[in-house]
């Protein structure tokens, strides 16, 4: 008796060391389950920028108004016979009012 009694207590040791300090321990286990939270929040936002940058794909290949106006801005593209106009910002001068 007292022979199983030392084995079961040496097969509880055994099995703590290996559930606490082992391969595939639980603070492995934590941890793991920390970078899956982290891979699918990341995965979200780039499901996200994803979505938008299809809807703008879309905008392109099936509107002429998306295209005309990234033309526009990102080109500096004008129609014919359009005025363009730029505004230059200049530095506010403080003047004492007397």
């Amino acid at each position: 008796m007292r022979l199983l009694k030392l084995f079961l207590l040496v097969l509880l040791v055994v099995l703590q060391y290996r559930l606490w300090l082992g391969k595939n321990s639980l603070p492995e286990y934590w941890h793991l389950q920390e970078d899956v939270a982290r891979q699918e929040q990341s995965n979200q936002k780039l499901r996200q920028r994803n979505q938008v940058l299809m809807a703008d794909i879309t905008d392109l290949r099936e509107g002429e108004v998306a295209l005309e106006e990234r033309a526009r801005n990102e080109l500096g593209l004008i129609k014919e016979d359009e005025t363009f106009f730029r505004l230059i910002a200049t530095k506010s001068k403080n003047y004492d009012e007397n």
